[in-house]
């Protein structure tokens, strides 16, 4: 029985590490900022970072639709019905429902964030900039939630609009960042209502082109961000400080948004990420301030 439980609780500390190892490898923002959370909280937080992070990189690891679904379909049923036997699910997986059980955290913001990703695997257009904001908030927006909630030890600290607001502003920054890429490979995150009204022709992006319209269109995005950004400020003033880190991420947004809306910038050429040690600065200077 000792020697069981032994086995067990070596396999749950490895499985954080593992988390953890995925967090730095695969979303180095949000594990620069996983550092300001305090122990013991902060492996509970990386375990559901990388939950996340192996949702969003399953396009990246399939070849077609199909085994991206069925992937999708693996961690549904993982989520929906725990299997208690960890020699037979990935660490980061026994790492996430560990972290689940412990926390109570809820099987629907996982299910949620999912269903979301479906999206990711096709290049069919986002409808309308409603639906944008949707998918960032059952994307970005339930780790600033479960974040917040981890750190609270399971009991709701009323944080709701706070990471909603936090999540559409570190979504659709992303989504900004990474505009080039999609395009490469045949995505646009741009709403069509969006592309209509300012006359973009989602072939002009697709073909990397960057035209008037197509920098309307983004401008408008990083206008909507820079909004939610504020509003997810206003209402983390009103939390307990205890769940600052939690919504640290949100330090690394403005360089970015300041970047792109410099007079020189072409969103399929210009670079705008930082070099680490600046990110590592700006997370400390705010996780002071």
């Amino acid at each position: 029985m000792m020697s069981e439980l032994a086995s067990t609780e070596a396999a749950l500390e490895a499985a954080y590490v593992a988390a953890a190892d995925d967090v730095r490898r695969l979303d180095k923002d949000r594990f620069l900022s996983s550092l300001f959370i305090p122990q013991p909280a902060r492996r509970h937080v990386l375990a559901v970072l990388a939950f996340s992070a192996e949702i969003a990189r399953v396009r990246d690891v399939v070849s077609s639709p199909l085994p991206g679904e069925i992937r999708l379909q693996w961690w549904r049923d993982l989520i929906a019905s725990p299997t208690p036997d960890a020699a037979n699910i990935p660490p980061v997986a026994l790492a996430l429902l560990d972290t689940i059980t412990r926390f109570n955290l809820p099987h629907s913001a996982f299910l949620n964030l999912i269903d979301a990703r479906v999206f990711d695997l096709y290049d069919d257009p986002m409808p309308t900039l409603n639906d944008l904001e949707g998918y960032c908030g059952e994307t970005a927006s339930a780790m600033f939630q479960l974040a917040s909630l981890i750190l609270a030890d399971g009991v709701d600290p009323n944080s709701a609009e706070a990471a909603g607001h936090a999540g559409v502003a570190y979504g659709l920054t992303g989504l900004l960042a990474a505009f080039p890429f999609h395009a490469a490979r045949g995505q646009v995150y741009v709403p069509a209502d969006l592309l209509a009204r300012n006359g973009a022709d989602t072939a002009d992006i697709l073909a990397g082109r960057s035209t008037p319209a197509i920098r309307a269109c983004l401008a408008e995005l990083r206008s909507i961000a820079r909004d939610h950004l504020k509003q997810a400020r206003d209402q983390i003033a009103r939390l307990p400080k205890s769940l600052a880190p939690a919504f640290l991420p949100l330090a690394l947004l403005e360089p970015k948004l300041d970047r792109m809306d410099r007079r020189d910038y072409d969103p399929f050429r210009t670079p705008i990420d930082q070099p680490q040690w600046q990110k590592q600065l700006r997370l400390w200077w705010a996780s002071r301030t």
